[in-house]
C-alpha cells in the first residue's frame, strides 16, 4: 500500500500504513524507499551516538570514547525507524508498554505510535505531589506489561522498575529494549523471570564500527 501525503501548512506530514516507513527526502517529500537492513541500522546508530574526545564515566575513571545514546534518541528520524523495526519484536497478549525514566520514554513513545498500544511512563520514584504516581500514563493494574528501556547493561534498572509494576499488580515476563550490551543484563533479568528482548547488540555496534 502506498504511503499518502498530507501537505499541512507545508509541512509535509506523511501517513504511512503501520509497519511501513515513510521515506522523507528534503522539505518532505516523500522519495523513492531504500530498506534498511539490520546492518544499516547498527551503523546509523553508531554514527550518531559515538563521541570522541575525554570523558568521565560514571565509574570516576576518564575514557576518549564514549556512546551517547540520547544522540539517537533524539533524532526523531532515526529514532523512528527504531521504533518500526521494534515492533514486531512486542510479545502477542501485550497491553501496555511501560518505559523507564528517562532513556524508555522517548522509545516507548515512539513504539507506541507503531503499535498502537497504551504506554505507562514509569518513574525511579513517585513524586511527592498532584497524583503520587509510579506509573504514568495508561493503568497497569492486571495487564500484561512489556518493559521497555533504551540501553540495558546490567539490567538493574529493569529489576527495579519491574518489581514496583508487579507491586501495582502488573503482570511483567518480558523487557524489550534497543541496545543490549551484553554484559550480564540478559542473565540478571532472567533470574527475576524476566525474558530480554534487544533489537540490537553490542556486537552489531562493534561490527557496525570496523
Amino acid at each position: 500500500m502506498a504511503a499518502e501525503v498530507l501537505d499541512v501548512h507545508g509541512a509535509g506530514f506523511v501517513f504511512t500504513p503501520r509497519g511501513e516507513s515513510p521515506c522523507l527526502g528534503r522539505e518532505g517529500r516523500l522519495e523513492e524507499c531504500v530498506p534498511v537492513t539490520h546492518s544499516d541500522l547498527a551503523r546509523r546508530i553508531h554514527a550518531a551516538s559515538h563521541l570522541t574526545g575525554q570523558f568521565t564515566l560514571r565509574s570516576g575513571r576518564t575514557a576518549t570514547e564514549y556512546f551517547d545514546k540520547y544522540r539517537f534518541e533524539g533524532d526523531p528520524v532515526l529514532l523512528d525507524e527504531i521504533a518500526r523495526r521494534m515492533a514486531p519484536l512486542v510479545p502477542s497478549g501485550t497491553e501496555v508498554l511501560a518505559g523507564l525514566e528517562m532513556g524508555g520514554i522517548p522509545v516507548v513513545t515512539a513504539l507506541g505510535r507503531h503499535t498502537g498500544l497504551p504506554c505507562a511512563f514509569v518513574r525511579k520514584q513517585a513524586k511527592p505531589y498532584g497524583t503520587c504516581r509510579l506509573a504514568e500514563g495508561a493503568d497497569v493494574e492486571g495487564r500484561r506489561v512489556l518493559v521497555v528501556e533504551d540501553v540495558v547493561t546490567s539490567g538493574g534498572q529493569i529489576v527495579l522498575s519491574t518489581a514496583d509494576l508487579r507491586g501495582l499488580g502488573a503482570q511483567v515476563q518480558e523487557a524489550l529494549c534497543v541496545i543490549d550490551r551484553e554484559q550480564g543484563g540478559a542473565d540478571a533479568l532472567a533470574t527475576e523471570g524476566i525474558h530480554l528482548v534487544s533489537l540490537l547488540k553490542a556486537g552489531d555496534l562493534r561490527a557496525a564500527a570496523a
